[in-house]
């Protein structure tokens, strides 16, 4: 029941290593660490002292590549940055390009995924996605089955509460405009978002702004405003060029 570990691994002081856990070449894992089973660190991750990496988890993995995505991941990713006393939960995914500050915690079965920044004792919830591109403040808490839309920037001190929708394509996944209009939520600093809430591309909550459970945020939320409510009504129609043949 051994692990695999590179012989170009660095292994802090008091870290202990799980059964089946496979570490690749040039990782560096500080003193004091908890590696779990059938844990996977891929090649060049750096963790600081006293982080948890739980069963089954993968970090430092890169980005899947496909011709029908419309981001296509970047070809030098610096190695995934674990700072002091991260925890990553049981089968969490953290990948390659990404940094996460110190005592911040990625629950069981999150993903980051690549070119992502989360700040210092921040909480990313159990089953939380949060894609590419992404910046993360300190002391932020996004709640279990979040979804957080690639090009969003949430201060310190925010709250994103259960099933969030962050949204950044207004086309819908049509048309090759889109890919030139991309635009993530913005959340300033103690921002809050209500369970279930859906944030449209681009729309900014304003410092201690709140969208309201269940609100569909069409708008800018103004400085320490509440803002409800949902209706779905005749807008318009769907332009031609965004139609099927």
């Amino acid at each position: 029941m051994s692990s695999i570990v590179s012989e170009t691994t660095i292994v802090g002081d008091d870290t202990t290593i799980g059964h089946f856990a496979v570490i690749g070449k040039n990782v560096r894992i500080g003193s004091g660490c908890q590696i779990g089973h059938h844990v996977v660190i891929h090649d060049d991750t750096i963790l600081g002292d006293n982080c948890v990496i739980d069963d089954h988890a993968v970090v430092g993995k890169r980005p899947l590549r496909s011709r029908p995505m419309a981001i296509q991941p970047g070809d030098d990713l610096d190695p995934l940055v674990l700072a002091e006393g991260v925890v990553i939960g049981t089968g969490a995914i953290v990948f390659r390009g990404s940094q996460i500050g110190e005592d911040s915690l990625v629950a069981d079965l999150a993903s980051v995924r690549e070119q992502s920044v989360i700040g210092t004792r921040s909480i990313v919830g159990r089953g939380v996605a949060v894609e590419n591109r992404v910046l993360i403040g300190d002391r932020v808490k996004i709640e279990a089955g979040a979804f957080v839309c690639a090009f969003t920037e949430i201060a310190d001190d925010c709250f994103v509460a259960p099933e969030v929708a962050l949204t950044n394509d207004n086309y819908l996944g049509r048309t090759e405009e889109r890919k030139k209009n991309y635009k993530g939520t913005t959340i300033e600093r103690g921002g809050r978002v209500g369970a279930n809430a859906t944030v449209l591309p681009g729309k900014t909550i304003h410092s201690d702004g709140v969208a309201a459970a269940g609100a569909t945020v069409t708008k800018d939320i103004p400085a320490g405003e509440i803002r409800s409510g949902i209706q779905a009504t005749r807008l318009k129609d769907v332009p031609p060029e965004q139609r099927l043949p």
